[in-house]
């Protein structure tokens, strides 16, 4: 078995890729630099500077844009592994890519319907939504609404198959969607910062009634649906006045779901202070109380004690079982660490503590060396749900962004790219479990705009242990861990005025925790050419080339082609 840092160097060599950037629990806000000054440093040169100044103008200007669109490709798969089976089938879409920005509203929006036809040659027809959105609305200089959504597809559990292009029919994937919103309010009140935050969110995740699994191997319960809700708030006052910073805040978070009755229920408040030692650096920390509990129910058993799976895969709950508890920490809970901002554009923060009943070790970075290019490095430690940490991923997920689709397969590669950095849902994605879990890990990302080429790179590391009752139908799940490294590289530029470039390359390595069970590689490239024909009506040609390998299971290799026509209204 390799170390964690060879395998990462490995997945590395192959692809940098995207993960999750996830928000740490705690962050100061508190800035030693004047961040409104003129960073004459971040352009390259005069000409820079001058593009750099027309956008800024042009930003400021109100903007609106819509294009609904109709498309029709015709695609070919060919196995080139097991016995050269070449497949065709057509498909038919409609979408619409949506942006608004102006003074009261940003947002973004990015919807696809597909309907695929097989006609009968090995290829089921199917329905596919997927779609990106995140939005906010200023109702006041104060108070805000926030929104976002997600329809993708997922793997159900992470020890079967593992298509990285779902073309034709994937096995082990699945349908899933989530949608949060809420209000926030950030004012003053003198000196002082007051904020607060609510978000109610709703995840679904489609059955699945078989996956076939490496021989030996239970399958686990599978994710229904679930209500999330997260509140937020907070009181304090930056360094200037008193000497040291301060804050005042206080957390709840529950995840209700529909499967086994499952329920997180966590709330914290603790107090922080920022203590400057230089212009450029500050030590903080903060001290506060927790109190988690995750519980469960049981699943009805038949006369032999057997849990009773229903028709769609899942396990039958109990109603009448009394609730088990599953996890229970209440106590103290600390962090130090210290913070460092060289300049406006540069921000460094590590910190050490104790959460959760263990040690966590928290950090970020954040560096943007040009207007249209930023770099960012999270490390994490949460405990969560499925449909709750898809709803932090997009909460953190910026209003304008740069999303990805796979051209053959029309799925969103999973990442999103801003001026603030990149975003993916490759840790909420990786298996669809009903059981909590804590994840910890490491996520770099990259994205950039230069030279005409819209580039987005990342790369992560995710550990997951899971959380289930030792007396409930999950106990076999229970304190399984399993590690996920993966990565996502986009690139794409215009040719010229009627024809664009796009490509992505994509890995991953999945390490499950269960006994006897195999790792999973999956590597992927795609490449794709959009040509103008007249007005609204454009030519598309994409070819992609996948793998995914597990010992003594199942291995893939195959090829796909797309010839489409689309055109926008």
């Amino acid at each position: 078995m390799h170390s964690p840092l060879v395998k990462l160097a490995l997945i590395a060599g192959v692809a940098c890729l995207p993960c999750p950037v996830l928000a740490q629990q705690i962050g100061s806000e508190w800035s030693p630099m004047d961040d409104s000054e003129t960073s004459s440093d971040a352009t390259a040169d005069g000409t820079e500077a001058a593009e750099t100044s027309g956008r800024s103008k042009r930003r400021a200007e109100p903007r609106v844009e819509v294009v609904p669109y109709i498309e029709a490709q015709q695609v070919l798969v060919a196995d080139l592994k097991s016995g050269g089976e070449v497949l065709t089938y057509s498909t038919l879409a409609a979408g619409v890519d949506a942006s608004v920005a102006t003074r009261q509203a940003q947002g973004q929006i990015s919807l696809r319907y597909e309907r695929l036809f097989g006609y009968d040659n090995g290829v089921d027809d199917q329905d596919t939504v997927t779609g990106l959105a995140r939005g906010s609305l200023a109702l006041t200089r104060e108070l805000s609404l926030e929104a976002g959504g997600i329809a993708a597809r997922t793997r159900v559990d992470g020890r079967g198959a593992a298509p990285t292009n779902l073309v034709g029919n994937p096995d082990n994937v699945t349908q899933v969607y989530s949608v949060y919103g809420g209000p926030t309010l950030a004012t003053q009140a003198g000196d002082l910062s007051i904020n607060a935050a609510y978000r109610a969110g709703y995840t679904k995740v489609e059955s699945e009634e078989f996956v076939a699994l490496p021989s030996g191997q239970q399958r686990f319960d599978q994710f229904d649906d679930s209500i999330s809700q997260v509140a937020t708030a907070s009181v304090g006052m930056q360094p200037g006045i008193l000497p040291v910073g301060w804050a005042i805040s206080a957390s709840w978070e529950r995840e209700d779901a529909g499967q086994l009755d499952n329920r997180f229920d966590g709330k914290y408040v603790r107090a922080d202070v920022t203590l400057p030692v230089s212009p450029t650096l500050a030590v903080v920390g903060g001290v506060g109380y927790e109190d988690i509990e995750i519980s469960e129910r049981d699943a009805l058993r038949d006369a032999g004690g057997v849990p009773i799976v229903g028709s769609d895969g899942r396990l039958v709950k109990n109603v009448n079982a009394p609730r088990l508890i599953a996890y229970r920490q209440d106590g103290l809970i600390w962090d130090v660490g210290v913070l460092w901002r060289p300049s406006p554009r540069t921000s460094v923060e590590a910190r050490y503590g104790r959460r959760y009943g263990s040690d966590i070790f928290l950090g970020s970075l954040s560096y943007k060396p040009g207007r249209n290019r930023a770099v960012n490095v999270s490390i994490y430690d949460t405990i969560s749900g499925f449909g709750g940490l898809l709803n932090d991923n997009l909460a953190a997920l910026p209003t304008q962004f740069l999303s990805a689709r796979n051209p053959l397969s029309g799925d969103l590669t999973g990442c999103a790219f801003g001026q603030t950095g990149g975003l993916c849902f490759n840790d909420a994605l990786e298996n669809a479990s009903s059981a909590a879990f804590r994840q910890r890990g490491i996520t770099a990302s990259f994205s950039g705009k230069a030279g005409g080429w819209d580039s987005g790179f990342a790369v992560g590391y995710n550990r997951r242990k899971f959380i289930a009752s030792s007396l409930g139908a999950q106990a076999q799940i229970d304190g399984v861990t399993d590690e996920n490294y993966y990565a996502v590289a986009f690139l794409g530029t215009a040719l010229d005025r009627r024809t664009r470039f796009e490509s992505n390359i994509y890995a991953s390595y999945f390490d499950s925790g269960f006994a006897s069970a195999e790792d999973v590689l999956q590597t992927g490239a795609n490449a794709a050419l959009y040509r103008q024909i007249i007005q609204g009506l454009s030519a598309s040609a994409a070819v992609g080339l996948d793998s995914f390998r597990q010992e003594n299971f199942d291995s893939e290799l195959t090829a796909s082609a797309l010839l489409g026509l689309r055109y926008s209204f």
